[in-house]
């Protein structure tokens, strides 16, 4: 009975509107664009809150947010072993990727806990920030996907500053368009968000097709090694299927979990794994420079033959006489 009314009460599918995946899970910018008839819709189904202060406070999605925590902390962890890896192609690139992934996920915890209060006049504008953070994100995997062919030497001044001023191009592009939507203003209309909604759904997919494309080829064309791809596609599967619990599935995990949780939570789960195989497959197809990555200097540690004269050295820890390979 309950999945009899959880799908009655489901608006359809209507390309260039936010109703049907609104009712699915509580984006953020739910609460600034309106449905067809003019009027806000809401979750069919939403994970319980935590009351603070007998109702003076709020706390939404008390799970999802624990387990962004748990993402930011991962993130975190795999930036650190990024930028250990000195010498790794592309290192300096797809850090960017990660740091994008963890600032969204800070402000997405700001927004939907309710620390800011949609009523607020500041969450349309941290909702507009969002927006732009989670679709230059996926600008900047793609980016990533183009590093390693070696367009230009990655790691340079070139190839840092175009990654950064044209992701800040997209996260500036996507901000006005959604602060305009939710306004009303430039002849944007928040009851018929087409140009958000382009930018919100199509962008990200088509950058993600992208890099999936670009990354096969790179695997097939220059590596003898195909099991990358695995991690590759177990990325893409898991975030699919974060697309599929949230926005397909939501209301009715949450109605099975009696509203402790809902499609938001697997989803966040999912695109976490996501992102943590992105990491594990650039880590599968990029080498170090152990000789260079240990230490800057050559020769620092040597040994010596103890039966011999002190000058008549054996060799090196790093290198060999002249920094050469043994």
């Amino acid at each position: 009975m309950a999945s009899v009314t959880i799908l009655g009460n489901t608006p359809p599918f209507s390309f260039g509107h936010f109703d049907f995946f609104c009712a699915m899970a509580p984006l953020p910018l739910c609460s600034l664009v309106t449905a067809t008839d003019g009027t806000i819709v809401e979750p069919v189904c939403y994970a319980r809150n935590i009351d603070f202060n007998s109702g003076n406070y709020l706390l939404f999605q008390p799970a999802t947010l624990f387990l962004q925590v748990i993402a930011l902390l991962m993130t975190l962890t795999m930036i650190f072993y990024i930028r250990s890896k000195y010498t790794a192609v592309g290192r300096k690139e797809i850090v960017m990727f990660f740091y994008m992934y963890a600032v969204t996920l800070i402000v997405e915890f700001l927004l939907i806990g309710g620390i800011i209060p949609a009523s607020t006049a500041v969450y349309k504008y941290f909702a507009a920030f969002h927006a732009g953070l989670f679709v230059s994100t996926f600008y900047c995997l793609m980016y990533n996907g183009i590093v390693g062919f070696q367009w230009t030497e990655d790691g340079t001044s070139k190839s840092l500053w175009t990654l950064r001023l044209s992701t800040l191009a997209v996260l500036l592009i996507t901000f006005t368009i959604a602060i305009l939507t939710f306004l009303n203003l430039g002849g944007l209309s928040s009851s018929n968000p087409i140009g958000l909604y382009i930018l919100y759904f199509i962008l990200p997919a088509l950058f993600l097709i992208v890099y999936v494309v670009l990354q096969i080829v790179l695997v097939v064309t220059t590596l003898d090694d195909r099991w990358p791809l695995g991690d590759l596609l177990f990325g893409l599967f898991f975030f699919m299927l974060g697309l599929v619990l949230e926005f397909v599935l939501g209301p009715w995990l949450c109605d099975l979990a009696v509203h402790y949780v809902d499609g938001m939570f697997f989803g966040t789960i999912c695109t976490l794994l996501g992102v943590m195989l992105v990491y594990k497959f650039w880590d599968s197809i990029t080498k170090e420079d152990l000789e260079f990555a240990v230490s800057g200097k050559a020769n620092v540690w040597e040994q010596r033959n103890p039966l011999m004269g002190d000058d008549d050295v054996v060799g090196s820890l790093v290198g060999g006489m002249q920094n050469e390979p043994w």
